[in-house]
């Protein structure tokens, strides 16, 4: 987040508050709010713009959780889904159990073994 000063290269009336998000695995956004310009030097005029400097402040920072929380849960649910979908049971084996006389003796009490 930047303010942009009269300094710069943009003319006076275009001050504001401007912010930008990119992230390889979001879609970006950006912020931007006006400022108004300073009337004069005056200690009035200038307290009056760092007053509305800090409520942009504010509100983008405000905004900006929002953005980024929404994509935290976003990243959340597909975590999630993805786990989901790569821990798909497949059948649970008991080690040393012969699988195919497991099937063949299903149901019946075989006698003489142990377990």
């Amino acid at each position: 987040m930047a303010a942009e000063s009269s300094s710069d290269a943009a003319p006076p009336d275009t001050l504001g508050l401007s912010a930008t998000y990119s992230s390889p695995a979001n879609a970006p956004f950006t912020l931007s709010q006006q400022l108004p310009t300073l009337a004069d030097d005056s200690v009035t005029a200038r307290t009056g713009y760092l007053a509305a400097l800090r409520q942009a402040v504010v509100s983008a920072q405000e905004q900006i959780n929002k953005e980024l929380t929404a994509r935290m849960a976003d990243d959340k649910a597909a975590e999630a889904a993805a786990a989901d979908s790569a821990s798909v049971p497949t059948k649970k084996r008991k080690p040393g159990v012969d699988e195919s006389k497991e099937e063949e003796n299903y149901g019946e009490e075989v006698v003489g073994e142990d377990g």
